[in-house]
């Protein structure tokens, strides 16, 4: 089930901890889309906190929340741009967008293929997508301390596979939120060390937070039609090798 709004909103806009996380994440998300010039970006689930950087060159940035959850008027000093959508059903056209953010929407939803359905729809050819999960090798899986503790945790391989299956090509992806997920003053202060060694040794560590890119698979169309087998251009040169046509004596009258 989803979490509730007001509850994601404390805990990124009100919590040391919480605040930490949005750094690093929305860092990393930075790092594979570094510009969105021109293009109309989407979230999906509680996905502001990590849109705020596009607002200014983005053609349009819009926030989905999903009814379940609730909906809070975002950005704040600036015209609303949040709407409250049922999970499967957004108000947006087919293939109109070209980036994509999903936070605290995919482990929470109830029905997770038809939501990614509804992600592969609005996306437009060429879009990408980035599917932010917790880690279900991480530490954040285990606490309930943060949103990261609720729902369903995927681990690399799965989340992949998942998305195979409903028409996405995994590109890229990023672990992230080494640190502990605690509040404690200790933990807050030492926050940046951990994750500087966790990207290091991130063979042997496991982030908190999974965070995987993935494109919009357009297959070849499917269906009943008259397929026409091209002609050669070298029907000009036919009869050339085959015998003459028997030639019919004529008669005499």
């Amino acid at each position: 089930m989803h979490l509730d709004v007001q509850d994601l909103r404390n805990f990124y806009y009100r919590s040391t901890l919480g605040r930490a996380a949005q750094t690093h994440v929305r860092g990393e998300l930075l790092r594979l889309w570094p510009e969105a010039q021109g293009l109309t970006v989407a979230g999906f689930g509680f996905a502001v906190p990590l849109l705020r950087p596009y607002l200014a060159e983005a053609k349009r940035v819009v926030a989905l929340m999903p009814g379940p959850q609730g909906v809070m008027p975002w950005p704040a000093g600036m015209p609303n741009i949040s709407v409250l959508s049922e999970e499967t059903a957004w108000p947006l056209d087919t293939g109109h967008v070209d980036r994509l953010v999903v936070l605290h929407g995919l482990e929470t939803s109830e029905n997770p293929s038809d939501l990614l359905e509804e992600c592969w729809r609005v996306l437009g050819p060429g879009g990408k997508a980035v599917f932010i999960v917790p880690h279900r090798s991480g530490m954040w899986s285990r606490s309930d301390r943060t949103p990261f503790g609720y729902g369903r945790p995927y681990s690399q391989s799965q989340l992949e596979a998942q998305l195979k299956r409903h028409s996405f090509l995994p590109e890229r992806h990023v672990h992230t939120l080494y640190q502990p997920p605690s509040h404690r003053r200790f933990w807050r202060k030492t926050g940046p060390f951990w994750e500087r060694v966790g990207r290091t040794f991130s063979m042997v560590l496991s982030g908190g937070v999974l965070m995987v890119e993935a494109s919009k698979r357009v297959h070849m169309p499917a269906g009943p039609g008259v397929k026409e087998r091209q002609r050669s251009g070298l029907r000009v040169l036919e009869g050339l090798t085959s015998k003459p046509p028997a030639v019919e004596p004529a008669r005499r009258v």
